[in-house]
């Protein structure tokens, strides 16, 4: 797969992921321009990598904390334009306590649940692009996990 193709097929889920890591849906645009310009940049080193969509969500995930750095209070955007299909509503709705959900977490929580459960990476792979032992990774998801099943805005919808 050349670099066209590869962006071109991981460009939907890098947005996502950056909007559920807490960008707005344009700064998530830009933001994964970014992480793309820059894979691009090194394209040889991600061609070459075991796990070219761990490493793009790497450059996806610095480029991030880069941008928080800079801008640490990121506002929350609907999440209702990211639904596949708008009209289920019940899905709508879970979505947005999701990412609210999300929100309120702290980031490296956040983190290992978009590497983990968004991106469908393994522990091994997460721990690659966070550069963390397994232990830790699995530590962070349990608690993390622990978390969102707490949050009342998940459990409890209104009707």
């Amino acid at each position: 797969m050349d670099f066209s193709e590869l962006a071109a097929a991981r460009r939907p889920a890098l947005v996502r992921a950056a909007v559920l890591l807490g960008c707005p849906r344009s700064e998530a645009e830009d933001l994964v321009q970014t992480a793309l310009a820059k894979a691009f940049r090194s394209w040889r080193r991600v061609e070459k990598a075991e796990q070219p969509d761990a490493y793009l969500y790497t450059i996806l995930l610095n480029a991030w904390r880069d941008a928080r750095k800079r801008r640490p209070d990121l506002p929350l955007d609907d999440l209702s334009d990211l639904i596949d299909q708008p009209d289920h509503v019940e899905r709508t709705l879970t979505g947005v306590a999701v990412r609210e959900a999300l929100a309120r977490m702290r980031p490296e929580h956040r983190e290992v649940l978009v590497l983990r459960y968004f991106a469908d990476l393994s522990v091994d792979q997460v721990c690659d692009v966070l550069r963390l032992p397994p232990g830790t990774v699995k530590s962070r998801t349990a608690r993390a996990l622990a978390a969102l099943a707490a949050d009342q805005a998940i459990v409890t919808r209104p009707s």
